[in-house]
């Protein structure tokens, strides 16, 4: 597969150029079928993409709907270096790692250093990151520190997602489809227009579906998922102000996917291991003996009575005054709740001997007031930011249940951890545009931010005092609390220069933190509940990149290479216990120093009026710890960095017939191999892969049909390989998507 996806890379590639210099030469008043200037909100104004000194991707609406694209899980497939998994589940934290940048655990109580923000907005935690896409103008995917204008959290980068607006139109669609594995979607939009200064817009996603993984064992019901959104949007227009006000709210209900099984011993009884291409195969065992008795990747066997369930509500207002022509103010407003309680089976067998549940109770709000100012030689930000966030966790872990009173009670308790997370931040930032010249801006800024954190951590055990006792006794286990604070400044120098109309460059310069907190995870001892508060991490990052867009209009190109120096790097791990009556440990601490340095590029061609390639290619060969040993004494340095693949790309061609109204998109989306934590264990590793998609849709007047397909191939692949070889003699193994096909009927007036 590999072979086959560099080969089509290289021809679209090398099509593209071909096409590029053949426009060259092409009538230059047909301009029929340009490419589109791009404008981008990157620096929370309106610009045009060749004036950032920032790396940006964007994602037009359009691209998410022809594409069947649910979540943000998806959008790795149109950017190079940019991946984005379901961790431990879908309806779990999502994994987002920008050019090595990111944080793979499932906890419900940290946050990633890729900040999100919808409609300008901060999401807050990676609980609220999973959000769903519908009725979307663009997403725009920034790379690098963002650390000036979107502060804390946002270390390796920020995905900005800005919903459709009422117009002053009345106009709408509605739109539904169907596919395989009972996916079943309904769609829509309403725009009203009230009066000449009053509009609203209503829109909605529901979503229901089967998981493509097959859980053979009977006993289970069957595993899938309905999502339910709806959003309300009502913008006032008057002569120097304008209101936008939303409110959002969304319900998930189902059954989790089911994990599958990677047994890693040939012989449980003599612990004699399997090699790692057997690994998860009918040859091989966890440490009960147990396999799911069949070699088809899709398979498991699993006891999977574990409901998800997720409420969420929010509401935000964005006021802006235009108190002349050159200066707005710009304030944003948001409350959030989440409401979660997610069920799990670890073992990945029918038995009972790793479930729980993960419960969460998640209020946010935020509030930003903006100052923007054009002069004649700049343009001048400053802001004031003020976020809090409550996170109440309410967790259980049953571990063994099915060997109480056979294996010792201290590895077959049931833990319940309740914790209360509170967050605060206050910042002030400034940034400033200077035009010292018509073809030269340098932009310097800087940003202050004051971090408190409060947390207060119960935990409880259920334990078998005696054999003939199998529903045990609670006892308390730890009670642990306290506070920090911190204070952080990042700050950004860039220049950008245009050589020409059609060429653009910029160096850039930027830093940024990502904020501590306290690990509410799975804590097995008092000793590690008292560690749990990790500290804040930063990084240093040096970009040089040009943009170009060809004067006919046909040809547009950017690229990049980057260097990071990544310290107090905070990393996840899933530790044995130095005792072997005891539980793993899992920790998360500030252990690493890193080096990533590679490069990126992109490529977009219209080739005819009728056929369109884009191609992003992304080349990350050092991301490696540049010093770690971890708390059981092993030497991980030089060790790659997890979720971080070497090379990585797209390349997709779109047709429109021009005597029909159809168009067609066909593609692909290759990761070359990585690993899935920083031991660099070959079980958990994952394989180089190629997604092949499709679609084609057919428009007549208000109507448009399409069918649409994703993973054609049906490409064996794992969003986590969780390592409890240790434990249980097996890894968790958290499947993609297999193939899934649909088709979908659009109206729109």
């Amino acid at each position: 597969m590999f072979k086959l996806s560099a080969i089509t890379l290289g021809l679209l590639s090398v099509f593209g150029s071909f096409g590029a210099s053949a426009n060259m030469e092409a009538d230059k008043s047909d301009t029929a079928h340009e490419l589109e200037v791009i404008e981008v909100y990157a620096q929370k104004r309106n610009q045009q993409i060749s004036d950032v000194p920032v790396t940006v991707t964007v994602v037009k609406g359009l691209m998410l709907d022809d594409n069947g694209i649910k979540d943000v899980t998806e959008l790795g497939r149109f950017s190079s270096n940019l991946k984005i998994s379901q961790n431990a589940a879908e309806g779990t934290t999502p994994t987002i790692n920008i050019r090595g940048v990111g944080l793979i655990d499932y906890n419900t109580a940290n946050t990633a250093p890729i900040g999100i923000y919808v409609d300008g907005n901060p999401v807050g935690s990676g609980n609220n990151q999973l959000v769903n896409l519908f009725d979307v103008e663009q997403i725009e995917v920034l790379k690098g520190p963002q650390g000036t204008m979107f502060g804390r959290n946002s270390t390796g980068g920020a995905i900005l997602i800005r919903s459709v607006r009422p117009t002053f139109e009345n106009e709408g669609y509605f739109q539904i489809g169907a596919g395989t594995d009972a996916y079943k979607e309904a769609e829509g939009a309403v725009n009203h227009v009230w009066s000449k200064d009053l509009a609203m817009r209503m829109s909605f996603s529901h979503k229901k579906y089967e998981y493509t993984t097959d859980n053979l064992y009977a006993a289970s019901p069957e595993a899938g998922m309905e999502q339910n959104n709806v959003r309300l949007g009502i913008k006032q227009v008057w002569d120097n102000s304008e209101l936008y006000v939303q409110a959002r709210y969304g319900h998930w209900n189902g059954i989790v996917q089911p994990v599958g099984n990677i047994g890693v011993y040939a012989d449980p009884v003599n612990l004699v291991l399997c090699s790692p291409q057997d690994a998860g195969s009918s040859k091989c065992y966890d440490r009960f003996g147990f396999n799911d008795g069949s070699d088809s990747f899709w398979d498991v066997a699993v006891n999977n009575n574990s409901p998800h369930h997720t409420r969420s509500k929010g509401l935000s207002i964005e006021y802006q005054w235009f108190f002349s022509d050159r200066s707005t103010v710009t304030l944003h407003s948001q409350i959030s709740t989440l409401d979660r309680l997610h069920h799990f089976n670890c073992d990945g067998s029918p038995a009972n001997l790793c479930e729980g549940y993960l419960g969460l109770d998640n209020d946010f709000y935020s509030n930003e007031l903006l100052l923007q100012s054009q002069f004649e030689s700049g343009h001048l930000t400053v802001g004031l930011f003020q976020q809090h966030e409550e996170i109440n966790q309410d967790n259980e872990n049953d571990i063994l249940r099915d060997l109480r009173g056979i294996a010792p009670a201290s590895l077959t308790a049931t833990f319940k951890y309740d914790n209360e997370i509170k967050s605060s931040d206050f910042g002030v930032f400034t940034q400033y545009d200077w035009s010292f010249s018509e073809n030269d801006v340098v932009t310097i800024g800087a940003r202050i931010s004051h971090e408190t954190l409060d947390y207060d951590s119960v935990a409880d055990l259920n334990v078998v005092p005696v054999p003939q006792m199998i529903e045990g006794v609670w006892i308390p286990f730890y009670h642990v609390n306290g506070d920090e604070s911190d204070t952080k400044l990042s700050g950004k120098l860039a220049w950008n220069h245009h050589f020409n109309e059609s060429l653009s460059g910029f160096y850039s310069f930027s830093t940024g933190t990502k904020s501590g907190g306290y690990n509410g995870g799975f804590l097995s001892s008092l000793e590690q509940a008292e560690l749990a508060y990790y500290g804040p991490e930063s990084l240093n990052a040096h970009e040089l990149g040009f943009r170009f867009n060809s004067q006919d209009k046909q040809t547009s190109a950017n690229g990049a290479v980057f260097w990071y120096d990544y310290k107090d790097q905070q990393v996840f791990m899933n530790q044995p216990s130095s005792d072997p009556n005891q539980l793993p440990l899992q920790l998360l601490e500030n252990v690493g120093t890193s080096t990533i340095y590679g490069a990126e590029f992109e490529l977009r061609n219209q080739i005819t009026p009728q056929l369109q390639t884009a191609l992003t290619l992304g080349y990350i060969p050092k991301a490696e710890f540049d010093e770690f040993v971890d708390p059981a004494g092993v030497v991980l340095t030089n060790n790659r960095l997890p979720f971080t693949s070497k090379f990585n790309g797209t390349a997709d061609l779109y047709y429109t017939l021009s005597m029909y109204p159809i168009k067609f998109n066909v593609g692909v989306d290759y990761q070359s191999e990585y690993f899935f934590d920083q031991k660099e264990s070959d079980y958990a590793k994952q394989d180089g892969f190629a997604l092949w998609h499709a679609n084609l849709w057919y428009t007549n007047d208000n109507w448009t049909v399409g069918v649409w397909g994703k993973n054609l191939l049906n490409e064996e692949y794992s969003h986590l390989k969780f390592d409890l070889s240790n434990f249980l003699g097996m890894l968790e193994d958290f499947k993609g998507e297999g193939r899934r096909l649909g088709i979908s009927v659009k109206y729109a007036y």
